[in-house]
This record gives C-alpha cells, sequence and structure tokens, in this order.
C-alpha cells in the first residue's frame, strides 16, 4: 500500500495548504479519498494519472472535503474518459453533483455510478479478489464516515529452490502455485508447504476524517497497520471539540493505543498554529509511533 496526501489541512484552501484529499494505492487499485478544493490540481502536481482513478470515497459534504469532486467529474469528461467512475458517498451527493453538471449542459459521457450512504454501522463498500473497503462510522456536524481498506491474505509463492531440490518437474509449478502438493521425480508427494513460501502479512489502512473522539470505532480497526485520524486541535482548545465535533491530536492518540494499530498518521489541522511539530509531540504523550501528514507526502505500508 502507498498513500499519498494530497491536502490535509482543515477549512479553507490556502496558497501553501490545501484541504482534505488524498489517494490510496493497493492492489492495482487507485482509491481517491476525499477530495477537497485544488485536489485534480494536486493529482497533477504529483503525477497521479487520472485514469488509474476509478473508485472515490467522500466522507461527508462539507465543502473541504467534496467540492473538488464536481470539478474533477468534469474534467474526465474533457479528457475523453470512457471507463466507469463509482463515487461512494452520504445520500444527497449524486443531487449537488448532477445539479452542477445539468446547470452546465456537462453531462458525463462516461457511467457515473453514485453509491450513496446513510447507514450508522459499519458496512461493505466495495470488494473483490484482493481488497476490500468498509465504513468507519464516525460523528460529526453532519453524516459522516471513514473507511477501511484491508488487503486480503495473498497465495502462497513457489520456493524453486525447494522444487529444484526435490526435483519436481516445471510442469506442475501451476498447480502447485494454486495450492497443489508436489510430486518429486522418484514419485515421492511433497507437500504444499514444503516447496512454497508464505505471503506478505496483507496490509490494512484506516482513514478516520472529521470526527469527535468515538470509542466504538475501536473494533473496526483493531490492529490497521495505519490510521489516519483528524487532530485539528491542541489540547489547549479542546474545549472547541464539543462545538465543532472535531478531535486533538492526544484523542487521535488515544485511539489509535486502543485500537492497537502501528502507526497513527495525525492530519486535518487548524493554521491557527505555529508549527505541526506540536502535534507529534502532543500525541508522543499516549502513543508513540506518530506520523504527521503534509501535502505531498507519501506514506509506504
Amino acid at each position: 500500500m502507498k498513500l499519498t496526501i494530497l491536502g490535509c489541512y482543515s477549512a479553507t484552501p490556502r496558497t501553501f495548504t490545501n484541504p482534505t484529499s488524498q489517494v490510496l494505492e493497493a492492489k492495482n487499485h487507485l482509491f481517491l479519498i476525499d477530495c477537497g478544493e485544488g485536489t485534480q490540481v494536486q493529482l497533477r502536481r504529483y503525477k497521479v494519472k487520472f485514469s488509474r482513478i476509478k473508485h472515490i470515497f467522500i466522507s461527508h459534504l462539507h465543502g473541504d472535503h467534496f467540492f473538488g469532486l464536481p470539478g474533477l467529474v468534469s474534467t474526465f469528461r474533457l479528457l475523453g474518459r470512457e471507463n466507469e467512475l463509482h463515487i461512494y458517498g452520504p445520500k444527497g451527493i449524486k443531487e449537488a453533483v448532477t445539479l452542477l453538471l445539468k446547470l452546465g449542459d456537462s453531462w458525463t459521457n462516461y457511467p457515473l455510478v453514485f453509491h450513496e450512504l446513510d447507514s450508522k454501522e459499519s458496512e461493505l463498500l466495495f470488494e473483490d479478489e484482493k481488497i476490500s473497503v468498509r465504513t468507519i462510522p464516525l460523528e460529526h456536524r453532519v453524516y459522516t464516515n471513514g473507511f477501511l481498506f484491508q488487503e486480503k491474505p495473498a497465495p502462497r509463492t513457489l520456493d524453486i529452490e525447494m522444487a529444484r531440490k526435490f526435483e519436481i518437474d516445471k510442469s506442475q509449478f501451476n498447480k502447485i502455485k494454486n495450492g497443489a502438493d508436489g510430486l518429486s521425480k522418484n514419485g515421492e508427494v511433497i507437500s504444499n508447504k514444503q516447496i512454497t513460501l508464505p505471503p506478505p502479512k496483507p496490509k490494512s489502512y484506516a482513514f478516520c476524517s472529521d470526527t469527535v473522539y468515538k470509542e466504538s470505532i475501536v473494533p473496526i480497526i483493531k490492529n490497521v497497520d495505519a490510521l489516519y485520524h483528524e487532530s485539528t486541535f491542541l489540547e489547549t482548545e479542546e474545549h472547541l471539540c464539543a462545538k465543532t465535533k472535531h478531535s486533538t491530536a492526544k484523542q487521535a492518540a488515544q485511539i489509535a493505543k486502543k485500537a492497537n494499530v502501528d502507526t497513527l498518521i495525525l492530519g486535518h489541522y487548524s493554521t491557527r498554529y505555529k508549527s505541526l511539530e506540536l502535534f507529534r509531540e502532543e500525541a508522543q504523550q499516549v502513543f508513540p509511533n506518530v506520523e504527521l501528514s503534509d501535502d505531498g507526502k507519501i506514506f509506504s505500508l
């Protein structure tokens, strides 16, 4: 998995910071997560191929998380897109996007498929033989979801050296890769585990957009490799969390600790603070393995 942060600041775009948007590359998929203003410019800046984006996940209908979406949908049309585009987001997202297309007489010439969400329970959104995507119900001023991306276990791989040691003919290799036992030159059955290597551990990534501190998400994100959790405020402004339905860096760290995640990635910073390091320092009081997102930063999970 490779995560590219396109934008990770709260509220309004600035000349040197961008609102929330990120790209997750996993198992030959390129998932776009949230789409604040300026997302398509950031996609170009970091050389993300537009045509590879087939699934867009929108956490909620606040402008700093989806105002870039209508423009991106329109640009796909201008670029001659033909492949389907699937958009997953709160109920109302279809109306919001298609109204602008209608008023501008710019309907897409490619299939645009909306998956509108309103469940307050975690639900499966996408699944194939390699990866699944589920919602993480959050609590914000409007209906909001995070998203959990989980790789599925890969098949074992052929151990060429062991196959040669047991004198197994190449004609058996494909069957062995698919789980069959091997047959040596002298007719001995060699178990699959003796001639294959275990696959890498499947990776997982949880994106938790705008939300108050919410312990009920812990079972959903338990043991993920990386958790992106909003950290709009520092502890000195914790009193603003109840009103705005946001979290502090320390609260994000508490969630990471309870969920036993490997790495916590902070983001959605308020721009009132002088240094992002203040967020890391506060979070590390609770949870040691803390990374700071920033525009253009890439994380390899």
